[in-house]
């Protein structure tokens, strides 16, 4: 078990409905040396290729995300999800739907902030039905940056967006893989890596 697994096991609450309670230590309540272990094993798994900006989605990838990037030494960007008053000039656009929240967003990134030709690496706290990641992957092909790969703190493997996104030819690399979950028993099974 890696350390990640060994935290979800000790701190994890599963829930009714395929949700994982992670909020006291990683999307609510953030563990601190655990985003630096974080961010220092996605630069071990993506140190070969290159990065020039993380990018993530609000509001639960940023923190982790943020360490990602500094591991690399790169900006981080992230996807907003509603326009802001001090969101001026044009904006690459994409819609996507949350698993958690079951509703639609359209998430925005101003173009002064993502261009053609950037090596981009996206980051997010969960992989489960795969629309965060194919909204941020669409918003990266509309700027022409190139996603060199995506980095997922927990997937739910029994759900289709690993399946979808490796299938679209991109590198995921997921620090915990889940392919099982009881609400009854609190019990996680873990995907080998």
């Amino acid at each position: 078990m890696n350390f990640l697994e060994e935290r979800i096991v000790k701190d994890g609450v599963v829930k009714s409905g395929n949700v994982l309670k992670v909020d006291s230590f990683l999307n609510h309540q953030m563990d601190i040396s655990l985003m630096e272990e974080i961010g220092r094993e996605f630069k071990r798994r993506f140190g070969h290729k290159q990065v020039d900006k993380v990018v993530t989605i609000e509001a639960s990838g940023i923190g982790i995300a943020a360490f990602v990037a500094k591991e690399f030494g790169v900006p981080l960007v992230f996807a907003k999800k509603s326009k802001s008053i001090n969101i001026d000039g044009d904006m690459f656009v994409a819609e996507v739907e949350s698993f958690t929240h079951k509703n639609k967003n359209q998430v925005i990134v101003s173009r002064k902030f993502l261009h053609e030709g950037e090596h981009i690496l996206i980051i997010d706290d969960f992989l489960a039905n795969g629309c965060a990641l194919q909204g941020l992957i669409s918003i990266a092909d509309s700027a022409g940056a190139i996603v060199e790969g995506c980095g997922i703190v927990i997937e739910k493997g029994f759900q289709i967006g690993g399946r979808v996104i490796r299938n679209m030819g991109y590198h995921v690399e997921s620090l915990a893989i889940i392919d099982a979950m009881d609400a009854e028993t609190g019990n996680i099974t873990f995907r080998e890596q």
